[in-house]
């Protein structure tokens, strides 16, 4: 907070006429003795013009932090990769099948494993036609 206040010339007297605070209550937010609440860290990030996880940038960093559920052991600049290749195809039906593809693959990694030959041919499924595939990813 302190650091984008600052880098926008920012006094902290101002910020708190802004959020209706006190000058020495922003003192305290910035050194950390009192917590931000959701709606005011809210209103201070529509008054610094960022979006509100720039306060939590790095967090996933500090001793302690867990990987958010969404993205278990997927790096940001991997997503990030992905997103701009996937967009960087131009042709519908191959963004289409390339979709169909990593969802397939998706529910093949969460589904369990099978144990027995036998049991794998039973759970195979019939092979379908690309546009059934397609069909599916439409929905």
């Amino acid at each position: 907070m302190r650091q984008r206040r600052e880098a926008l010339g920012i006094s902290q007297a101002r910020l708190a006429r802004h959020l209706g605070l006190t000058f020495s209550q922003v003192q305290k937010y910035e050194k950390g003795t009192n917590r931000i609440g959701a709606g005011r860290l809210y209103l201070l990030a529509g008054f610094l013009g960022v979006p509100v996880q720039f306060f939590y940038d790095g967090l996933a960093s500090l001793p302690g932090a867990e990987p958010s559920p969404e993205d278990p052991g997927t790096e940001p600049d991997e997503i990030i990769a992905l997103e701009s290749a996937y967009r960087s195809i131009a042709d519908p039906e191959t963004r289409d099948s390339l979709l169909a593809l990593v969802r397939s693959v998706a529910e093949t990694a969460a589904a369990p494993k099978l144990r027995t030959f036998e049991s794998r041919i039973a759970a195979t499924p019939l092979p379908t036609s690309f546009a059934d595939d397609r069909r599916r990813v439409r929905k």
